[in-house]
């Protein structure tokens, strides 16, 4: 129940708990709305449709689960450090989310199926992270690469063993840190200036 004026936050907290407890299939803005003690107009006057709620908490999830990248992007270390590191935060943050809470886990990766746009903002947003570290490393001579766009996008996609939700069943399995590692340092190797 809420006390006071609702707000989008108090609403996309209610859904994810709905949408933990019925899943994606099942849970309704009439429940997120029940569990809030408000009618389901209350809900409708934040997000005019379900499919609107359902991508502000896919938004919502995406933001808390990748939260801790912009510690490694106001970092002043040297750009291969950056980059490795912020791989790293990127495939624990993805894993743990994975590992932790399976159920909702699940529930959110039918939610990112149904949110295409709001994936696609997310992916061109954490490339273009790895755009800014790489161009920085460029720029300072600690990193080579003729167009760090296209090199981001390189980065990215290679590494997504280790952040595509689709791998998720095997971010658990033995040696998946080594492998890690070896692939950042290949990457790594790959962009040193020669």
């Amino acid at each position: 129940m809420t006390d006071g004026i609702l707000t989008a936050d108090q609403i996309l907290a209610a859904a994810q708990d709905v949408l933990r407890r019925y899943g994606p299939a099942k849970a309704t803005v009439v429940d997120v709305a029940r569990a809030l003690g408000v009618s389901h107009g209350s809900v409708y006057r934040h997000f005019p449709s379900k499919t609107a709620l359902r991508e502000a908490v896919t938004q919502r999830w995406l933001d808390e689960s990748h939260a801790a990248l912009a510690t490694v992007m106001a970092a002043t270390r040297p750009a291969d450090v950056r980059l490795r590191e912020w791989l790293s935060v990127l495939f624990t943050a993805k894993r743990d989310k994975a590992l932790d809470d399976p159920e909702l886990f699940a529930t959110y990766m039918v939610l990112v199926k149904e949110a295409s746009a709001v994936i696609d903002r997310h992916v061109a947003d954490l490339i273009g992270q790895v755009e800014r570290i790489i161009a920085a490393g460029v720029e300072r001579g600690e990193l080579a690469a003729p167009d760090p766009a296209v090199a981001a996008r390189a980065v990215f996609h290679a590494m997504s063993t280790f952040h595509n939700p689709v791998h998720a069943a095997g971010w658990s399995r033995p040696g998946i840190e080594a492998d890690f590692a070896a692939l950042c340092d290949l990457i790594l190797l790959g962009l040193k200036p020669r």
